[in-house]
């Protein structure tokens, strides 16, 4: 079975943070990087204000169902992300981002590693250009209506799974 890690980049939404942890227990995603300044579950010795944590611990949780226990995730910060990616590139991991570009190869075409760090990034932007140069590969999900793109947890559900079922 191949090894799946999602790395979560600058993701807003503490709601699609707990679908996506949701998603990662359903496919046995072996871990989560939550980076920048996406939300994350309540932690010990937690260093935000006793009150923001609260909030969004509720607004994570509410989503996650129960998976950001299951669920193997760490914080980190984005200076953090090119050391941590290449830590797992070492491992043997292919930096594969979903986004977006002109180059972008169809997901359904794309024939993945072994093990595949999954990278998804924030609702409006996408994933930053310096994000993006160190990744392995570019994949997309082609649009067939009239919508130009798909809300990140639904887009890293079907990119998660295909990865998980495909060749």
């Amino acid at each position: 079975m191949r090894r799946l890690v999602l790395i979560v980049v600058n993701v807003r939404s503490a709601h699609n943070v707990g679908s996506l942890l949701r998603t990662a227990d359903a496919l046995a995603v072996e871990q989560v990087l939550l980076v920048g300044y996406t939300p994350y579950p309540k932690v010990k010795n937690d260093q935000r204000l006793p009150h923001i944590a609260e909030r969004i611990n509720r607004q994570v949780v509410k989503t996650a169902l129960g998976a950001e226990k299951t669920v193997d995730w760490w914080h980190l910060n984005l200076a953090s992300l090119p050391e941590r990616l290449a830590e797992l590139k070492t491992q043997g991991f292919q930096a594969v981002a979903l986004e977006q570009t002109p180059t972008a190869q169809d997901l359904g075409r794309f024939k993945a590693a072994k093990r595949v760090c999954l990278l998804v990034g924030s609702e409006i932007g996408g994933l930053d250009p310096p994000v993006l140069a160190i990744c392995d590969s570019v994949v997309q999900i082609p649009m067939l209506g009239r919508k130009d793109s798909l809300n990140v947890a639904v887009a890293a559900g079907i990119a998660l799974y295909q990865l998980r079922v495909g060749s």
